[in-house]
């Protein structure tokens, strides 16, 4: 599998299939690249996908000190250039989406979409930021992560996504969940949420057509929550969301064919 430098890290990614504009897949905190096996092998039956490790996560090198969303921004472009690819789309996983719009803060048109995958959109309610901060704290880490754990496998049997979540995920210990809860507590305290920042990212737009953005998600399973995207899409014509019929918040794992045929729509 192909590797690049990042800073003096080694980034390990994945690249298969061919065709531009290619897809860049960007998991999330504390995962590896292994949740988006089920859609990128599809995904790359239509155009290139490239899919990421970020340092400290995965294949990619560990990392002694500590690092932030400046970092995984320096990864992703540090797969971007290696690749050679000009034109490249962002799939990103919930809290990757603020690396998604920062590539397109720093590349403009050679990001010509982004899609989002199961992200909280719009504010971010109070017991979320709550469970934030106490990944950072070190006695409640365990248990705010065990929280999280069960609340994202409750109900469900779906043996892929278990081992994903307990051992995957698992394997990071309380330093790297509190930087998760760090990094992302520090993107809505500086944006408010995922929808204004791609409103100011809009509004710098000027004379250029603001980029497209795709939000698919399942969960939450709340007709507010779409109502309230609904309403931003019709204010702001480049914002599409679609609701998947899936019962976890990593819906590839339960309909990854029906998500690789949206993307390749909304992209094509």
């Amino acid at each position: 599998m192909p590797e690049v430098m990042s800073d003096a890290v080694r980034i390990s990614y994945d690249d298969h299939g061919q065709g531009e504009a290619a897809l860049l897949f960007l998991p999330g905190w504390c995962g590896s690249r292994q949740v988006f096996e089920p859609l990128a092998a599809r995904c790359a039956t239509q155009r290139r996908t490239l899919v990421i490790d970020w340092r400290g996560h995965g294949q990619s090198a560990p990392v002694a000190g500590d690092f932030g969303a400046a970092e995984l921004l320096a990864d992703a472009l540090a797969v971007i250039a290696a690749s050679g690819a000009q034109r490249i789309v962002p799939v990103a996983l919930s809290h990757a989406g603020w690396i998604a719009i920062e590539l397109r803060r720093r590349l403009g048109e050679r990001i010509p979409a982004l899609v989002l995958l199961d992200w909280i959109v719009l504010d971010a309610p109070p017991p979320f930021l709550d469970a934030l901060q106490g990944l950072q704290q070190p006695g409640h880490w365990q248990a705010t992560r065990e929280q999280l754990f069960s609340m994202w496998l409750r109900g469900l049997d779906i043996p892929a996504l278990s081992h994903y979540v307990r051992a995957d995920m698992g394997a990071y210990g309380g330093e790297m969940w509190a930087r998760a809860g760090r990094e992302i507590g520090r993107a809505y305290a500086g944006a408010g949420s995922p929808l204004r920042a791609l409103a100011a990212l809009a509004a710098l737009a000027a004379l250029d057509a603001p980029v497209p953005v795709l939000h698919l998600y399942a969960q939450p399973d709340d007709p507010g929550y779409l109502a309230a995207q609904q309403a931003f899409a019709a204010a702001h014509p480049w914002f599409q969301v679609s609701k998947l019929a899936a019962r976890s918040h990593f819906p590839m794992y339960e309909v990854a064919q029906e998500m690789a045929a949206i993307i390749e729509d909304f992209v094509a």
